[in-house]
């Protein structure tokens, strides 16, 4: 019994032709021996014989395949090289598992901490009201420091915030820095004070290598000579410690500068005077880095489209980054802008065109030109808090008013057009230092200018539009001060009260109902033809 089972184990799923081998399963039979098939066997014919040997061949080559095909099927268990192989297949499928799977956890992690940066963005930007518009912008500053750890900035350029006083960053400086550090073009809009001149300066300074012999690398437009002159300062001032060039286009250098031999990193200068030296003199500005239109809606007010065009014309370096930075961005500015601008970002701190929330703002009802003057008098005796800027809508209103404050004693100045530049710094420069505290102005000379902690404005004349009264009044609250902006209006100017209600609703000022009922005037500019300035009564 236990020879059978060894016997079927032995010879388990293995087929044998028992005809074939008939003798030798008799050998091991028990028992008498059988009788020989062979010798039994009537002897056959030759041709018959061969016919049935053919036939058994075939027969028996079909049953070993199949025989085979069992047998491999039955020992495929047993088969130790081919279990080696599987063994080593299963490894190297479950190392590309293990491969797949820290890949794919090495891909959600990075998406992660990418979905994680752009919701502290959005946060940051929320926090201080900062609205873009555009592709891939990226994230704002949460302090100085990230320069240092984001863009590699020296350390001389923060330490010289620090000393200026900048401990943190403003809303548009947290933002607009960013954007012109990752070769992007932007156009800003901010509250006045609110620091767009450091915005655009800083990554100059740490963009442009200093001391390069191979031309101008920055342009800086400015409407105004004082706007020039006070960029320029702000811009050695941040660049203490490095031996940067930085020139101011005066009216002499513009006409008879040598500019084939002049080194200069960064140029300021107002359209005119840079124009001239581009097509007079052969200022080459084929290689600036930088272009940038500081109070840019003024600069285009003022009919310098042509020549603003002819300077970009000229600042032909294909890899340029132009940035445009003012308070207010009409739509029409903004047009303007993108044909210029390539893939540019645009930045929005607050509301587009508004006012800052730091400054009190009052409308001031005062009938005639008389009662104006009248209600000048009676503010400066209530409560003189200079210094005091006042605003008037031409230089022969600047002039008219400076006579009849002249004798008062509140130490009043004036400064417009017809002034030498001399005189315009000395008037700027008497108000900083406390010697005046009044300064009578007109809009233009004094856009832009931060005139360091006005703390009143005066509209002595209603502002002509929206735009401009902003521009105004921001010569106060600036800087996180705050400031009071006063506006005088007579039976004339009441149509036009319409176009500044939004500023002051905007700005959390109360507006009287009948204001907001006014119809809003599709003019948008206000310029009256009026009265003289004066107290006098009318000669018969």
């Amino acid at each position: 019994m236990e020879k059978a089972k060894l016997s079927s184990a032995l010879f388990a799923g293995t087929h044998f032709d028992r005809k074939r081998f008939a003798g030798d399963f008799a050998r091991f039979r028990q028992g008498p021996p059988a009788p020989d098939v062979a010798s039994a066997a009537a002897p056959l014919p030759e041709k018959k014989r061969k016919r049935q040997s053919k036939a058994k061949a075939k027969k028996s080559k079909k049953r070993r395949a199949e025989g085979a095909d069992s047998a491999s099927d039955a020992v495929e268990g047993f088969n130790v090289f081919k279990g080696l192989a599987a063994k080593k297949d299963e490894d190297d499928s479950e190392k590309k598992v293990e491969t797949g799977k820290s890949e794919d956890s090495e891909v959600v992690r990075r998406r992660k901490e990418v979905e994680r940066e752009i919701e502290r963005a959005a946060i940051l930007r929320k926090k201080f009201d900062i609205h873009i518009s555009g592709q891939n912008v990226p994230a704002p500053l949460e302090n100085f420091e990230g320069l240092v750890s984001r863009y590699g900035c020296d350390s001389y350029l923060v330490g010289n915030l620090s000393k200026l006083g900048f401990q943190e960053p403003t809303p548009i400086q947290r933002q607009a820095i960013p954007i012109l550090l990752s070769g992007r073009e932007c156009f800003a809009c901010a509250p006045t004070g609110s620091g767009k001149t450091l915005a655009f300066l800083f990554p100059i300074l740490m963009k442009i290598k200093p001391g390069s012999k191979e031309g101008v690398k920055a342009v800086i437009l400015c409407p105004t000579r004082e706007l020039a002159a006070q960029t320029t300062r702000e811009c050695k001032k941040l660049a203490k410690g490095r031996k940067f060039y930085i020139k101011l286009m005066t009216k002499d250098l513009s006409k008879s500068g040598n500019f084939k031999d002049m080194h200069c990193d960064i140029l300021v200068s107002t359209p005119l005077r840079l124009d001239h030296a581009v097509q007079k003199r052969d200022l080459d500005l084929s290689r600036v880095e930088y272009l940038v239109l500081d109070e840019s809606d003024k600069l285009f007010e003022l009919g310098f489209v042509e020549v603003i065009d002819s300077v970009v014309k000229a600042c032909s370096n294909p890899s340029i980054i132009r940035s445009l930075f003012s308070a207010t961005l009409p739509d029409s500015i903004e047009t303007l802008a993108r044909t210029i601008m390539h893939d540019a970002v645009r930045v929005i701190v607050g509301r587009k065109n508004s006012a800052s929330s730091l400054i009190k703002q009052k409308l001031i009802f005062a009938g005639t030109e008389k009662g104006k003057l009248l209600a000048l008098r009676q503010s400066f005796a209530e409560s003189l808090n200079p210094p005091v800027l006042i605003f008037v809508q031409s230089k022969e209103r600047a002039k008219e008013l400076y006579k009849e404050l002249a004798f008062d004693d509140v130490r009043a100045d004036v400064i417009h057009a017809d002034l030498d530049e001399e005189q315009r710094q000395d008037a700027v420069d008497n108000l900083r230092a406390g010697k005046t505290w009044v300064l009578i102005a007109t809009e233009v000379i004094a856009r832009g200018m931060d005139f360091k902690g006005v703390n009143c404005v005066i509209n002595y004349d209603f502002p002509e539009s929206a735009s401009a009264y902003i521009h105004r009044i921001g010569r106060s609250g600036r800087a996180g001060r705050s400031g009071e902006a006063i506006t005088f209006f007579t039976e004339e100017d009441k149509p036009f009260l319409r176009n500044i209600a939004n500023v002051l609703i905007s700005s959390g000022c109360e507006v009287p109902s009948w204001i907001k009922a006014l119809p809003k005037l599709k003019r948008k500019k206000h310029r009256v033809n009026r009265d003289p300035i004066s107290t006098l009564p009318d000669e018969d």
